[in-house]
């Protein structure tokens, strides 16, 4: 196995610049262990567990979030027959954009052959006058299982800071069997009409976006998901191709957001024939 930690060397003036690289792999009883790590600031990992079969690991952002000009490069690689579950602890915070600078996070995860990933991060929440882009690159093996959460809030909204932020970007590419599946690629700012399909339900709302693939969306629960619409939620969804589907959901405010996380998770494990692993906070 092979384990570093880097130091602060990579701070540059103001901004950081991180790095996170993980690889999770079975030992020859079938247990998940993490075979590489190395990361830097602004991330650190917290001890891992195993639970229903999975290896579950805690990202943190040890400072206080993201600042103009850091940058994070993050490659999480899941070896065949292995199953990972990578959570947060806390919020993702971006802020003020103070030089101009954007910060930038680009993901890369690839999931080998009958392993299985899930993504289920706090919320992200951009400060007034942020600046922030997201690029994230999924790669499926043909018999890989994936459950990918992202959860964007509309600022900080008890400070007055509703849709306040400068600009966000949120690219994603979706690959199976090296076949492009999902491309996203939409750029949010409050001075344009880019953000008026969020406000026009909500005026606050809270995104949603849900991936599944695999063994996690063979047995799609349709009817169940389509009684989660209601006053607080506006829930679609459905198929895209090679057995991927796709959650979408404007929620009236993060506890309603929270409540439809709580919901689908649990909901999605049971219609795959498994259990949710523990992840040591609010999630069952």
């Amino acid at each position: 196995m092979n384990f570093a930690v880097r130091d602060m060397k990579n701070v540059s003036g103001t901004s950081l610049s991180g790095h996170l690289h993980l690889r999770c792999e079975c030992r020859a009883d079938g247990v998940p262990i993490i075979s590489e790590q190395s990361f830097s600031a602004p991330i650190h990992l917290s001890k891992s567990h195993i639970d229903e079969g999975c290896l579950v690991h805690s990202i943190v952002n040890p400072t206080a979030g993201f600042f103009d000009g850091d940058r994070l490069e993050s490659n999480i690689d899941v070896g065949s027959g292995a199953y990972l579950v990578l959570s947060t602890p806390s919020a993702s915070r971006v802020y003020r954009a103070r030089s101009g600078k954007a910060a930038v996070s680009l993901q890369k995860f690839s999931v080998g052959e009958n392993a299985s990933l899930e993504w289920i991060p706090e919320p992200f929440i951009p400060h007034a006058g942020a600046r922030y882009k997201q690029q994230t690159e999924i790669y499926l093996h043909p018999t890989a299982s994936l459950l990918f959460f992202d959860w964007i809030a509309p600022g900080r909204v008890a400070m007055g800071e509703t849709f306040a932020y400068e600009e966000l970007r949120w690219e994603l590419d979706l690959l199976l069997d090296e076949k492009l599946i999902a491309r996203e690629r939409y750029q949010l700012r409050p001075d344009d009409q880019s953000i008026e399909a969020l406000r026009a339900k909500f005026p606050a709302a809270h995104y949603l976006s849900v991936y599944a693939a695999g063994g996690m969306a063979r047995q799609w629960p349709a009817e169940e998901l389509d009684s989660l619409t209601g006053d607080d939620i506006y829930l679609g969804h459905g198929p895209l191709t090679g057995g991927v589907y796709l959650i979408r959901a404007l929620c009236r405010d993060s506890l309603s957001a929270r409540k439809l996380i709580e919901t689908l998770r649990p909901l999605l494990y049971a219609a795959a024939g498994r259990r949710p692993p523990a992840l040591g906070r609010i999630f069952c």
